[in-house]
Order: C-alpha cells, then structure tokens, then sequence
C-alpha cells in the first residue's frame, strides 16, 4: 500500500520558515556590512556576507523542499525526497566556504589592523543579536516538527549568524574600550566567530551525508512502527523491520508472522490490516511493504541461524 505521507503540507511549513528566513537575513545582511563598512568593523562586515551567504543557502532549502514534496513519478517511483539531504549538503558546503573566507580576511585584519570601529556598530548588532535568537528558535521548530534536516541546517545558519554577531560585539567592544593597540581585536573576533561556524558547518554535513547514503534512521520510528503493527489482530509476531528516510516521509519494510494453517487470502488481508494501522498512526510515513511469514517457517529459519553458528 502507497500514499503521500502528506509531504506538501510538512514541505509548506518549511517553506515558510525558510522566505522568512530569507526576507530576514536579506535585511539584516544590508543593514551589517554598510555599518560595518562605514563603521570602520570587519567583524561587522564579516557578519553582513554571511547573511548574505544565508540568504543564497535559504534559497537553495526553499527549492529542495519544493522538489522533495513532488509526489512520485516514473522516473522517482520513490518520490523526491532525496532533494531535502542534498539540499542541506549544499547550504552546509556554503557555510563551510564563507567560514574559510573569514578566517582569510580575518588574519588579514589581525596583521594589518584598520581603525577602531565606531561605536554605532553595537547598536546595530545589539538589534541583530535579539532578531537572530528569535529567528533560530522559530525556524528550528519547524525543521524538528517536519523532521527535515534541511530546514534544521538552515537554522543552524541563523545560530551561527548570532554567534558571529556575539563574536562581533565582543571585538568591537575591546577594540573601543581598549584604544590604540587594540583594533585587531576586531579582526580576531571575526577569527573565532568563523571557527565556531566550521564547527556547526561541519556537524550539519555529516547527517545529511549519512541520509544520502540510506543510514537508518534512529530508532524510535522503527519502535512506532512496531507499536502500531503490534494493535492489528490476526498476527502471532514482528520479525525484520527496515525503515528507510527518504525526504519528509519514510519507507517501511515488515515481515509479520502468522498462523502457518492460514489461506494466501487470510493472510493478505492481515497484512493490509498491518499497513493501514501504521499509515493511520504514522502519517508520515509514505509506504509500508508487508511480507507474510507463517510460523513454522520462521522457527526454521531461526534454527538455520543458530545451526550456523
């Protein structure tokens, strides 16, 4: 038995998020590298293009989501799902890039320090701070709500963009404070700021590299799915269940065991009963695939394994 696993409205919700996301870092990303560029900040400046880069990686998970909630097709009998992982590997390759980028421009600043910044540039990043912790708190409920790993990466864009601006306040604040001999203050905060987003690029990556590569998903679906298989009657027992993520929605494979005296029919329609418990409790769960085994020849098979050992 197939069904949507209704992926376009989960896939709405994130879409949602993300041109929020968007609309707001566009605006945030304007207003930091002018008053960094005035301002005499290259943390500031720093913290302005990796907006910018967020809004570009919004973009490519605003797509992702939208070709992942294509419904199946001859071409991708499984659906589209798989955009969801590429798309957050883009966005985590974007964010490792403009990492590097400011770790070059940083060392840059801490050799061959500018000005002090001028002391508006808190201001700025004051307002940008409050704006950023709002931002990553909303679009990370959606991302956990939906269970897309794209949405969560992009939240963690909007984590490291307030990291950045911490980074940023802090540098300035010395560099003000301190006064001559201090200014590459600025160029260093701008140095750990790109350090941690590495760090948080790097852990994103490696889940959405896993997902492509079919990792099962953690347990606890696999758990649900036995639950709700468990409540249909006519079965004596669970034996293999594989649970494959796959965009927004997963795919399940169960074998049930049954009374080995059963008709083909009885035993066909057990299993339609085990799949329409699981889509009925799991809605996001797309197909389930049941293979019927009687009791007998899972004893067999059981006593074969233990023989071979």
């Amino acid at each position: 038995m197939k069904r949507n696993g209704n992926p376009q409205s989960s896939a709405d919700q994130g879409k949602k998020s993300t041109v929020l996301g968007i609309s707001v870092n566009l605006g945030l990303g304007l207003a930091k590298c002018s008053a960094g560029f005035f301002g005499n900040s290259f943390a500031l400046v720093a913290d302005g293009l990796e907006s910018i880069t967020d809004v570009l990686s919004g973009l490519i998970v605003y797509f992702g989501l939208k070709i992942a909630a294509k419904p199946p097709d001859a071409d991708h009998p499984y659906g589209h799902g798989k955009a969801e992982p590429i798309a957050a590997v883009v966005v985590s390759v974007a964010l490792l890039a403009a990492a590097l980028g400011i770790i070059y421009e940083g060392i840059r600043e801490i050799i061959s320090p500018h000005p002090a910044p001028r002391p508006y540039t808190l201001v700025v990043l004051a307002g940008v701070l409050i704006t950023k912790g709002l931002l990553f708190r909303r679009i990370q409920s959606v991302g956990e709500s939906i269970g897309s790993l794209a949405v969560k990466t992009d939240a963690l864009h909007h984590r490291s963009d307030a990291l950045t601006s911490a980074f940023a306040f802090v540098g300035i604040s010395i560099a003000i404070l301190g006064g001559p001999g201090w200014e590459a203050a600025d160029g260093w905060a701008a140095l750990c700021a790109a350090l941690v987003i590495l760090y948080n690029a790097w852990k994103q990556l490696q889940p959405a590299v896993l997902e492509l590569g079919d990792i099962a998903p953690d347990t606890t679906m696999e758990a649900r799915v036995r639950e709700a298989a468990g409540r249909s009657a006519g079965i004596i027992g669970l034996d293999k269940c594989l649970v494959r993520k796959m965009g927004l929605t997963f795919y399940v494979d169960l074998h049930i065991v049954v009374r080995g005296e059963m008709t083909v029919r009885e035993g066909h329609l057990v299993a339609h009963r085990v799949e329409d418990e699981i889509l009925g409790a799991l809605p996001q769960v797309a197909e389930v695939l049941v293979h019927v085994e009687p009791e007998e020849e899972l004893t067999i098979n059981t006593n074969r394994k233990r023989a071979s050992f």
